[in-house]
């Protein structure tokens, strides 16, 4: 049986004169892009660079929305109300749509961020005003979201197509959720692991637990954090990798959803 995947990370996340990220080199060897919008990171200048960068090296592109939380890099879960988030995704898509179509390409997908993301995970109501704000923009728009979530199911309800991510460098807890970073071994630094982890999800839909269960779970998409340190080795690493096993590695808008 052969295998498809789409390979993603998080970029465009620098701000002013601080710089994150090796987003250069690390979309050498993702299909799609996950680009900041300004809320949590990124500003105008960054969206642009990082939105030609993309366009050279054949990268799909898609709207990384988040809490209006520079300080805390949209990682602070805030008391927003649904209609808050609504807006704010539709502010961000918009951003990012403009300098997409200033380059001549469409957006592919939509991939909230941070405490956004997490938190709709499990919140029905918050996976609703995400899927909403995507399908009120554009149908076509692909939601990318973590297996088996609230954003699945209410992409579904709101008529959009949703891919199922899979995070390389995140332990996870029983549930399916991401284990908390403020606990040891939430983040997977042994590329070698990594990459036995992400082979094991695509080929047989498992995952070994924080606690040493398996649990299953669908993969569409891998995820590497660009911001992680190791970011860069263990992107090339993962995208050889899953080559060699012959996983076919492409975007989101190439997989049967």
């Amino acid at each position: 049986m052969t295998f498809s995947v789409d390979l993603n990370s998080d970029v465009g996340e620098s701000f002013g004169v601080y710089r994150i990220g090796m987003d250069r080199e690390v979309l050498n060897y993702v299909t799609s892009a996950n680009i900041a919008c300004g809320y949590h990171a990124g500003d105008p200048l960054v969206m642009e660079k990082t939105v030609e960068m993309a366009v050279k090296n054949m990268v799909a592109i898609g709207a990384h929305p988040g809490y209006p939380d520079i300080m805390g890099f949209g990682r602070r879960e805030l008391n927003v109300t649904p209609e808050e988030v609504k807006a704010y995704v539709k502010y961000q898509i918009g951003a990012l749509y403009a300098f997409a179509v200033s380059k001549g390409v469409k957006l592919q997908h939509v991939k909230a961020h941070g405490a956004m993301y997490n938190m709709a995970v499990t919140d029905y109501g918050l996976a609703k005003a995400i899927a909403e704000a995507i399908s009120e923009v554009d149908k076509d728009l692909i939601i990318l979201a973590m297996a088996g979530s609230q954003m699945i199911e209410a992409a579904r309800d709101a008529g959009i197509k949703a891919a199922s991510e899979f995070f390389a460098d995140r332990a996870y807890n029983d549930d399916g959720t991401l284990v908390s970073r403020g606990i040891p071994g939430s983040t997977i630094e042994d590329e070698e692991l990594a990459l036995e982890r992400v082979i094991e999800a695509v080929e047989e839909g498992r995952v070994e637990t924080i606690t040493g269960r398996s649990i299953s779970l669908k993969v569409d998409s891998i995820c590497v954090h660009g911001d992680n340190p190791k970011a860069l080795r263990l992107v090339k690493k993962i995208r050889e990798g899953l080559e060699k096993n012959g996983i076919n590695v492409v975007p989101l808008s190439r997989l049967h959803l």
